[in-house]
């Protein structure tokens, strides 16, 4: 077996008397799509916090590509690899779908920030940019402006300015979530086209598409990780049938 590209031992967080994360330890190979999924208030959102840098932990470890990281600031931890996207989209509405992405290359890159020439006429920055809207499918919709796209091409362009990054790990936070049956469709022969170039770490609720995609899902349950397993485990779990999935959710 590979050598884990994100390693998490032990992460706890509390917040007050509450504890939102219990002891959470849990592996992403390298090309490997491993969904954790839960009822709400499960802590998955927080867990994705702790991993991307925007929350430290109280106890444990993130170890990414053999680098303990606990302690890296979110935009370091980017750098080096580690891009995620969000439940709600967070993509710049008045922009183009182009100059979306080629603000996150020009933020790679170390670009400066320059008022008076703006990222997007920068051809370096718009090659890579539209490199990566083609990688998602979007690369006809370049100059389209992102606040008039779909639900479905927002999540596509928010992952192309993940992707603009150049990761070895997605954290994806609920890439379905609002999107129409042909949207959900769309996103997941997307995913699925990128499973073997980066690892994933998926948070969803849509059941269909985490058994669709994933190779192992963990289930979150007050904080704690109750089941890792592949898709056949979990389905055939007993107490996840009856807690969580529920027999609709195994036809």
């Amino acid at each position: 077996m590979p050598e884990p590209l994100l390693e998490l031992r032990g992460l706890r967080k509390r917040f007050g008397g509450l504890t939102v994360t219990d002891d959470v330890s849990l592996t992403v190979l390298p090309g490997e799509i491993h969904a954790v999924i839960g009822p709400n208030g499960a802590g998955k959102t927080t867990l994705i916090h702790q991993i991307s840098g925007t929350l430290r932990p109280d106890e444990g470890e993130v170890v990414f590509a053999g680098q303990r990281v606990t302690d890296w600031s979110f935009p370091r931890r980017a750098r080096a690899g580690l891009a995620r996207s969000f439940q709600i989209t967070c993509i710049v509405p008045g922009f183009t779908a182009l100059e979306n992405v080629a603000l996150a290359v020009q933020a790679r890159s170390g670009s400066s920030f320059r008022f008076f020439r703006p990222a997007h006429l920068e051809a370096r920055l718009n090659e890579a940019a539209r490199a990566a809207l083609e990688g998602v499918g979007l690369g006809h919709r370049a100059g389209v402006v992102a606040g008039s796209m779909s639900h479905g091409e927002k999540r596509q362009l928010e992952l192309a300015v993940a992707l603009a990054m150049e990761p070895r790990l997605l954290l994806l936070d609920e890439p379905l979530a609002g999107a129409g049956p042909e949207e959900t469709e769309r996103l997941v022969a997307l995913l699925r086209s990128l499973r073997q170039r980066y690892g994933i770490l998926l948070v969803e609720h849509d059941m269909g598409a985490v058994f669709a995609l994933a190779d192992r899902v963990s289930v979150l349950v007050y904080g704690r990780v109750v089941i890792t397993g592949t898709v056949e485990e979990i389905r055939s779990h007993p107490e996840v049938r009856s807690a969580y999935l529920g027999e609709d959710e195994m036809a």
